[in-house]
């Protein structure tokens, strides 16, 4: 087992990604907290050069590559911020992502210049793939999120609101690998331990809830979701042991509740998150469970990267 980063790395982490990735705003936003009924906070990371979290660990993780070629494997964010990354340091980049991905997010992937390889039914299918492409070229692969300097990279973030707001209860983190949670639930408890940390997840991928409940790592079969960016089928065992310390529970959100938060998020904060980005405040929409986050509460917006289509579709149901 791999050690989990300390704090000490998500630290050298923030020294490493300064000038690449934004110290991204934490804004209260007065019209949630009215309808909802606590303060709430909202990190967004869908402000960041390519609207979403992940330039932090692809970036803190590929400055410290010795070879010259990367292959990463995405849904599409991780994918983004890798090839970005990868331009920054003259890196060749080989991305292996969905036969069907967001549009918005492939078109990203080349535009910063990397090749793009859609492959397989699934997951377990790509990584096996850039695992032998791996083996022939002699390639780094940066993984989204089962590897300590990534999730140092994404730690930065629990940094940033630990130094943006001085009190706060709780702080709600989308989940997909749990690498963002991970490190948020490290950087966040070692300097505010009395702070919580909750993940918020899809009912098609519950990975989090499942593996907290079990005690162990549990595989969804089938994961799926309109928020593609948080389907892997299982936690790592990296994010899982750090969460099994650390996380202090998860909320499942339906597809209806996910673009409901997606709406309340647009209508009432002028904030335009992609459904991942935006399960946060379903959670708190969804009212599960909830009082024991507390009464000010930090929400993740973790990205933007929305499709065209959905977007129009989401607004012209606000507007109807």
């Amino acid at each position: 087992m791999v050690d989990m980063p300390t704090l000490a790395d998500i630290e050298a982490a923030q020294t490493r990604i300064t000038g690449v990735a934004s110290r991204t705003p934490l804004v209260d936003s007065p019209a949630l907290s009215k309808l909802l009924g606590r303060e709430v906070y909202l990190k967004l990371e869908c402000f960041q050069p390519i609207k979403v979290f992940k330039i932090r660990g692809a970036y803190n993780k590929v400055s410290q590559i010795k070879e010259k070629s990367v292959v990463a494997v995405t849904s599409g964010n991780h994918g983004i911020a890798t090839s970005y990354a990868c331009r920054a340091f003259g890196k060749e980049c080989t991305v292996i992502l969905p036969e069907n991905p967001v549009k918005e997010k492939a078109d990203a992937i080349a535009e910063y210049g990397a090749t793009l390889m859609p492959f397989g039914k699934n997951v377990e299918e790509r990584m096996a793939k850039a695992q032998q492409i791996v083996k022939a070229t002699g390639a780094a692969f940066v993984h989204p999120f089962n590897d300590p300097t990534v999730i140092a990279g994404q730690g930065t973030c629990g940094l940033e609101i630990t130094e943006q707001l001085s009190d706060f209860d709780s702080i709600i983190v989308p989940v997909g690998g749990a690498g963002l949670i991970s490190g948020i639930a490290i950087a966040a408890k070692a300097r505010k331990p009395r702070v919580k940390v909750f993940g918020a997840e899809p009912m098609g991928a519950p990975k989090l809830k499942a593996a907290l409940d079990a005690g162990k790592l549990v595989s969804v079969e089938n994961p799926h979701s309109i928020a593609d960016g948080l389907i892997p089928p299982a936690l790592g065992d990296l994010t899982y042991e750090i969460c099994s310390k650390l996380v202090d529970g998860a909320f499942t959100l339906s597809e209806e509740e996910i673009l409901a938060g997606m709406k309340m998020m647009i209508k009432h904060a002028r904030v335009f998150p992609e459904p991942s980005g935006a399960v946060g405040l379903s959670a708190l929409l969804a009212n599960r469970d909830v009082e024991r986050l507390g009464k000010r509460v930090v929400i993740v917006v973790s990205g933007g990267n929305v499709s065209q289509k959905l977007l129009c579709q989401v607004l012209a149901e606000i507007n109807s």
